[in-house]
């Protein structure tokens, strides 16, 4: 107990409500208080850590935040994953439950197999035009947070709003609870048990507990444990992809492996809403392609292993998750993989070698999605990780959370994992598992964890072209093509107007829930973050008093920002 109690607001205020002098010497400006304690491994490095972040040395304007770099990067674990680890942090996010489940779907909404693939592909180019953007941000300030990082060297003015904003996005649907679902519902299957469904919630919330005491507690255990499932993932998507071609070549059971791309466009829906709620998919199914940018102050040599990592996941999952569904359409009817309902996967196994292997297949599909989930169908385990990095940074950033932010800000216990970030990540994930019906909440949170994501995006590549109008000589280790910019900007605005245009059947794909309603969810989560802000920044200038910034530094080497209230002169 005493040691989450030092973690407490240890503040004394008068009856007026003024801060006392104690504090009043410690409210001074952040820099002047910072502890001249750095962490060890920051301390014995070759080569500054500073000299790293060579756009906010050559223009200190665009820092980021209250933290410098080096504050910034100070305690946990340090420096420890190289380009190997980061390239399967990505593999491990993007691979998911998703390739074995998604193609049904978004074959039901576009209506045919030629549409079907052309979204895939689309997804893929999308992908890659993001990833470059995220390239140039992520090389310029090389430190953990992936968007708030960016948005928060864009967006200075209002102070902290952009920050608050990214907060309650990444909070409210920060969630894992698809993936686990996903877990426990093919667990259940492959045991022949049916999917009762407080069954399946209890294991899900026993994943979920799982994997938070795995990082939480044994946290170079978790990253093993993420790497060998990541390694596992791709070895099951070969083997689909060769099954595939051992499929076409007419060689198996299939009687007519070539039926689905004869006339592959028949049928294609002309409705702009299925095909912006069927592209919402395909990207939740390519999302993690910056899974690096959450935790580069984890990372060695941040700008070059991003360089490096960042192209490398992205392209072997993009060539396994096109191949995959080339060898889907050969092994079942247009029909069959409308309605077999959530996994495809299975239903490629079962035509192809058999009932036998579609049971054993639903394991494999239940460890990858152990493996997997962040927004569709994730891998729990490779989120978790990367999701309780942003909470911690929310938390060193200042933004107010219960209980004070030295706790949520922490690596406690062990020193080197930010367990607190992680119980951030539990709390919203165990409510989703338990209180929705699971039959349409399922797909509706799938949808609705999309939209807030492409208004981030539509403002990130905004904030591209504004830094480069405004800022055009500072250092750019990686400079995005803007042609590319404009294509993935063109993107995002199509994906937040189209959803709102009525779809083809006029009910979208959330029955009896309005087609639109998951854009106004996600828009609403935004004002709530709005709302927050105001509420911290804007009401206590109403009653006469100002926030005061000063920097700490915990035990275990975190510097954190803390925020008093001071009564205005």
């Amino acid at each position: 107990m005493s040691s989450l109690l030092r973690f407490l607001p240890s503040r004394k205020l008068r009856r007026d409500g003024e801060v006392s002098d104690d504090e009043a010497v410690s409210a001074v400006p952040a820099d002047e208080q910072l502890d001249v304690k750095r962490h060890k491994s920051v301390e014995d490095s070759d080569e500054s850590l500073a000299s790293k972040e060579i756009t906010t040395a050559a223009d200190p304007d665009l820092n980021p935040g209250e933290l410098s770099f080096e504050e910034d990067a100070a305690g946990g674990m340090g420096r420890h994953l190289g380009v190997f680890s980061c390239t399967l942090l990505i593999v491990g996010r993007i691979i998911g439950t998703g390739i074995f489940s998604t193609p049904s779907s978004i074959l039901g909404s576009v209506g045919s197999v030629g549409a079907s693939l052309m979204l895939w592909v689309l997804g893929f180019v999308l992908s890659f035009c993001g990833l470059f953007i995220w390239l140039e941000f992520g090389t310029m300030f090389p430190r953990s947070g992936g968007e708030k990082v960016y948005l928060e060297a864009v967006y200075k003015k209002p102070k902290h709003l952009a920050t608050v904003i990214f907060a309650a996005n990444a909070i409210l649907l920060g969630f894992t609870a698809s993936g686990c679902i996903v877990f426990a519902q093919n667990i259940l299957v492959s045991a022949g048990h049916t999917a009762d469904r407080w069954v399946t919630r209890g294991i899900a919330l026993g994943v979920i507990g799982f994997v938070t005491l795995l990082h939480g507690l044994t946290p170079r255990l978790g990253i093993w444990v993420m790497n060998g499932l990541s390694v596992f993932k791709i070895v099951i998507l070969l083997f689909v992809v060769v099954s595939g071609w051992v499929v076409l070549s007419g060689h198996t059971r299939v009687q007519d492996p070539h039926a689905n791309f004869r006339n592959a466009f028949a049928g294609s829906s002309h409705s702009s809403n299925d095909y912006a709620t069927a592209t919402f998919k395909v990207l939740n199914a390519y999302a993690g392609w910056s899974n690096v940018n959450y935790v580069l102050n984890n990372v060695k040599n941040p700008v070059r292993t991003l360089k490096i990592a960042g192209p490398l996941g992205l392209g072997i999952c993009a060539a396994l998750y096109l191949l995959a569904n080339i060898s889907y359409f050969a092994a079942a009817t247009k029909e069959e993989i409308t309605n077999t309902g959530v996994t495809v996967a299975s239903l490629f196994f079962k035509n192809v070698f058999g009932e036998q292997a579609q049971k054993a297949l639903t394991v494999f599909v239940a460890l990858s999605a152990l493996g997997v989930c962040f927004r569709l169908y994730r891998n729990v385990i490779t989120i978790t990780f990367a999701a309780a990095r942003i909470n911690q940074e929310l938390a060193k950033e200042g933004i107010p959370l219960p209980f004070g932010n030295r706790f949520w800000a922490s690596n406690w216990p062990t020193g080197k994992s930010p367990l607190p970030g992680l119980i951030i990540h539990l709390i919203p994930s165990v409510i989703v598992i338990i209180a929705p019906p699971p039959n349409v909440a399922y797909p509706f949170i799938l949808d609705v964890e999309g939209y807030p994501q492409q208004i981030i995006n539509f403002f990130i590549v905004i904030g591209l072209f504004w830094l480069r109008w405004r800022k055009p000589n500072v250092p750019r280790p990686f400079k995005v093509w803007w042609p590319l910019a404009v294509f993935f900007l063109a993107a995002a605005v199509f994906l937040l107007v189209a959803p709102f245009l009525p779809p083809a059947n006029g009910k979208g794909d959330t029955p009896p829930l309005p087609y639109y309603l998951y854009c106004l969810v996600g828009i609403a989560i935004m004002v709530a973050g709005v709302l927050y802000w105001a509420a911290w920044r804007i009401v206590p200038r109403w009653f006469g008093y100002e926030l005061v910034p000063r920097k700490e530094t915990l035990s275990d080497g975190t510097v954190v920002t803390l925020f008093s209230r001071r009564k205005i002169q």
